[in-house]
């Protein structure tokens, strides 16, 4: 919900269909970031909330048409950014973003989407991920929108839309995209207001790999673990979070060794019998105990981090 500041510029609130409360803010209230960009927004329909105080925005951006790889890559890198102050911004696509998306609220940090519609339920797009807007906003997060409600999405409301998620970020973030598609646009703003741009290198005979292999070639920082993305944030890389500080200090040395490994990458049992020397009989007991607690959690015969 807005701050008292927010509050006193609140132009209309409105109860949508679902009851969500939306407003609205201008001058002052706008993001520091969004208002020095060369096009700022002059208003902004909100449901739920901004990017937390402090907290280090990230814009994630990719392919609708993702691989294997673009997801667990997406998912892996996001899940260690756990128990940090970040805000994981995308665009609420089907693809890339939503999955960021999704791995951000499994992680328990903020998220931010700025969707190519305006807000109301019977315009938002895309329709299949209502449900995921409707978590993003239960969790802390928000929809942010420059359009009136009822707008629908068009094919020149995205462009405009992918400014705002360049401008409110420090960084951006390319997974998976083709030289061609609406990652290279948002690309292209966030160096036109001097953000970081960081990207993902790929195979080089996947279509999908062409524009953040290319974005690397150009001087872009490659990711290719969570810590990259700490680092081009500006954290204290050899600062553990609390949270993970917490949860490490409470396991014993097995479940250390899981939880270690799996902040570097999701992993099959396989894998990480493996890499840990634990017999199958144990490993079995220890990740069943480990998926009670919810400190670990199982997807597609792989085991990720809660």
């Amino acid at each position: 919900m807005p701050s008292t500041s927010v509050a006193k510029l609140i132009l209309k609130v409105n109860k949508n269909m679902d009851n969500k409360i939306t407003y609205t803010i201008e001058g002052n209230d706008i993001p520091f970031q969004l208002a020095q960009i060369p096009e700022p927004p002059k208003k902004l329909f909100v449901q739920g909330n901004l990017p937390k105080n402090n907290a280090k925005v990230l814009c994630i951006v990719g392919a609708r048409k993702y691989s294997n790889y673009g997801e667990s890559v997406t998912r892996m890198l996001i899940s260690g950014l756990k128990g940090y102050n970040i805000c994981i911004v995308s665009g609420l696509a089907v693809g890339i973003d939503g999955i960021a998306h999704r791995a951000a609220l499994d992680a328990g940090l903020q998220t931010i989407a700025f969707p190519g519609s305006g807000l109301d339920p019977s315009v938002l797009y895309p329709r299949k991920h209502r449900r995921l807007a409707e978590e993003i906003i239960h969790t802390g997060g928000g929809l942010i929108s420059e359009y009136e409600m009822t707008l629908p999405a068009f094919e020149w409301t995205f462009p405009r839309r992918n400014r705002l998620m360049a401008g409110i970020s420090e960084a951006t973030l390319v997974v998976e995209a083709t030289k061609k598609s609406g990652s290279q646009i948002t690309v292209r703003l966030a160096h036109d207001y001097n953000r970081t741009v960081g990207a993902v290198p790929g195979a080089i005979t996947s279509p999908l790999s062409e524009l953040p292999n290319k974005l690397i070639r150009e001087g872009a920082t490659p990711i290719t673990c969570s810590k990259d993305i700490l680092e081009m944030l500006g954290f204290d890389i050899d600062k553990t979070s609390p949270i993970q500080k917490e949860l490490l200090l409470s396991l014993n040395d097995s479940e250390r060794k899981i939880v270690e490994l799996l902040q570097i990458e999701p992993l099959t049992i396989d894998m990480l019998i493996i890499k840990t020397k634990i017999s199958i009989q144990s490993i079995n007991e220890i990740l069943s105990n480990m998926e009670i607690s919810s400190i670990i959690k199982e997807r597609s015969g792989r085991f990720y981090l809660s």
